[in-house]
């Protein structure tokens, strides 16, 4: 990679503003991927606690955030692979690469989904989760692109680390948002259920496969009390 060209994404990474809190960063952030890498049609920013805990930092647009949501609600896709390696997946043809995370292939495949490429966000030993690269059409990246990806994951890794210590101690906890009702639920029905945590969330991610709805949308359920408990305990 050029000087030129490094300069240049480390300039449109430190341009993003990080005033409108982190939700728009972590947009902004994702498309500043689009546009600086050629033939990538979605972006998206995950932070990675564990199976359970997860958290959509940002993406370039709905589609994009759709890919994420459906990796978190089936328990399967490249995104796992990359926290698994703390390395790329690099996914250049979904369907000759299928038999690895055959439901969600299925399920991305449908959404229009033919390639995917993911980086960690990694600081030093520290992993903060990945940077999914998502296109709509098959091919082997050349190696400079991977070249270009790793550094953009790395500057964004840096950037949000930042911005999480400048943060005052209320607003520091990065994974307060969508997903704490995930946990919230899960709880509460290892509680009821007198199950463990990991057997209750298999269950909430089982009924949101079948019923084709996020694991989000039922924990919202549970905890505003509109999904009837008695559907979980088989």
């Amino acid at each position: 990679m050029d000087e030129q060209r490094r300069d240049g994404f480390i300039e449109q990474v430190l341009k993003c503003r990080t005033a409108s809190g982190r939700a728009e960063l972590g947009q902004a952030l994702s498309a500043v991927c689009v546009r600086a890498l050629p033939d990538v049609d979605g972006a998206a920013l995950v932070f990675y606690i564990d199976s359970r805990a997860q958290e959509l930092v940002g993406a370039s647009d709905p589609w994009a955030a759709g890919i994420e949501e459906a990796q978190y609600t089936l328990g399967e896709g490249p995104g796992f692979a990359v926290v698994a390696a703390r390395a790329p997946v690099l996914v250049p043809d979904l369907s000759v690469d299928e038999v690895r995370w055959p439901v969600f292939a299925g399920a991305a495949r449908g959404e229009g989904l033919a390639a995917a490429f993911l980086f960690p966000l990694q600081v030093g030993a520290i992993l903060l989760g990945t940077l999914g690269l998502y296109r709509r059409r098959p091919g082997v990246l050349p190696a400079e692109f991977v070249s270009e990806a790793t550094l953009l994951a790395d500057l964004v890794a840096h950037k949000l680390l930042l911005q999480n210590q400048r943060m005052g101690q209320e607003e520091r906890i990065w994974l307060e948002t969508s997903y704490q009702d995930v946990s919230m639920a899960t709880g509460m029905l290892a509680v009821l259920l007198q199950i463990s945590l990991e057997d209750a969330f298999l269950r909430l991610r089982a009924h949101a496969f079948a019923a084709g709805r996020s694991v989000l949308d039922v924990a919202r359920d549970v905890l505003d009390r509109t999904f009837p408990l008695d559907r979980l305990t088989d």
